[in-house]
C-alpha cells in the first residue's frame, strides 16, 4: 500500500511555485500567489516570470540577513507569515554548508528554504511481551499540526547547534528525558520532505534517532508544546499512521524505525525507500 505520509511527503507542484534563488542557488521555493507581496521591494528582490532572485547587490551575508529580516517584519505584521518563532534559521541547501543568510523561523516556508530537524523515537522493550512506542500529541495551540500525533521528542535545529545538542535540548523540553538517556540514542537515516502546506512549503532534511526507554520512565513535557504522551502497541502506531493521525514527519521516522527493527514489510510501504538515506554511524 501507499501511506499517506509518503503521498505527502512528496506533494509539491513546482509549477505554481517560483524558484527563489540567491546568486546562482536555488534556496527556495516561493508561492506564485505569494510573489506579487514581494515586488514593493525592489532593492532587496530581482522578480521576473520564471524565478526570484536576491538583489545581487546584496553581496554578504550580513546584508542579505538584514535587507530579508525588514521584509519578513513587515510580511509578518500583514499576516502572511504565521506564527514567529524568535528562531534563527539559516539559508544553506546541506546542514553543514555556510549560511547565505539567516531570517526568523518562521518565514521558512515562506520562502520554502531548507530546513533540519530531529525525530526521536521512544522504545520500551519488554521481556515478556512486545516492545511499545511512545507517542505524543502536539498541542491544541501549535502553528503546525495542532492535536496530531508525533514522535516522543522532534524540533527544528536553529542555527548554532548541531544535531546531538539539538536532541538533548528537545528531549528535557519536550518529554523531561535527562541528558544522559538522550545521548544513549542511536542514529537512524534521514529523509527528505518537500510538500505544500497552507504556510508555505516544507523542504526539510529530518535525521532520525531512536532511543530505548526504561520501562518505568514517563516522559513529561516542560514547555508546553505537547499536550500528552501514550504508550502504544506496535500495531496501533502503524494503524494511526496508515489512518493519516501522525505528522507526515512523525509516520516517516517511525516507519524508519519499524523497518529498522523488521517490525513492519518495506514491501508494504510502497515508495517508502526512495525517501531514505542509508543509516548513519
Amino acid at each position: 500500500m501507499t501511506l499517506p505520509a509518503i503521498i505527502s511527503a512528496r506533494r509539491f507542484d513546482a509549477a505554481a511555485h517560483a524558484p527563489f534563488f540567491i546568486n546562482d542557488e536555488r534556496v527556495g521555493w516561493i508561492r506564485r500567489s505569494d510573489v506579487d507581496a514581494l515586488r514593493r521591494w525592489p532593492d532587496v528582490f530581482d522578480i521576473d516570470t520564471t524565478s526570484v532572485r536576491l538583489n545581487a547587490a546584496l553581496a554578504d551575508v550580513n546584508a542579505r540577513s538584514a535587507a530579508l529580516g525588514a521584509v519578513i517584519g513587515a510580511l509578518y505584521a500583514e499576516g502572511k507569515i504565521p506564527g514567529w518563532r524568535d528562531e534563527t534559521y539559516a539559508i544553506r541547501n546541506d546542514f553543514d554548508a555556510a549560511p547565505l543568510a539567516f531570517i526568523e523561523r518562521a518565514a521558512s516556508r515562506f520562502f520554502g528554504t531548507m530546513t533540519y530537524a530531529v525525530h526521536l523515537n521512544g522504545i520500551v522493550k519488554y521481556r515478556d511481551k512486545a516492545p511499545q512506542l511512545w507517542i505524543a500529541r502536539r498541542s491544541d495551540t501549535k502553528s503546525t499540526d495542532p492535536g496530531m500525533l508525533d514522535n516522543v521528542v522532534a524540533g527544528g535545529i536553529g542555527w548554532g547547534l548541531e544535531l546531538t545538542p539539538t536532541l538533548v535540548k528537545e528531549c528535557w523540553e519536550e518529554a523531561g528525558m535527562s541528558a544522559d538517556l538522550a545521548r544513549t540514542a542511536g542514529r537512524g537515516r534521514t529523509f527528505h520532505v518537500l510538500q505544500s502546506l497552507p504556510e508555505g512549503t516544507q523542504a526539510e532534511q529530518i535525521f532520525v534517532y531512536d532511543v530505548f526507554l526504561p520501562p518505568d520512565f514517563a516522559p513529561r513535557n516542560q514547555d508546553g508544546e505537547v499536550g500528552e504522551h501514550r504508550l502504544a502497541r506496535i500495531e496501533d502506531v502503524a494503524r494511526w499512521i496508515e489512518e493519516g493521525r501522525l505528522t507526515v514527519d512523525a509516520s516517516l521516522a517511525t516507519l524508519d524505525c519499524m523497518l529498522r527493527h523488521q517490525w513492519i514489510d518495506e514491501d508494504a510501504c510502497e515508495g517508502i525507500a526512495a525517501l531514505f538515506e542509508p543509516p548513519q554511524n
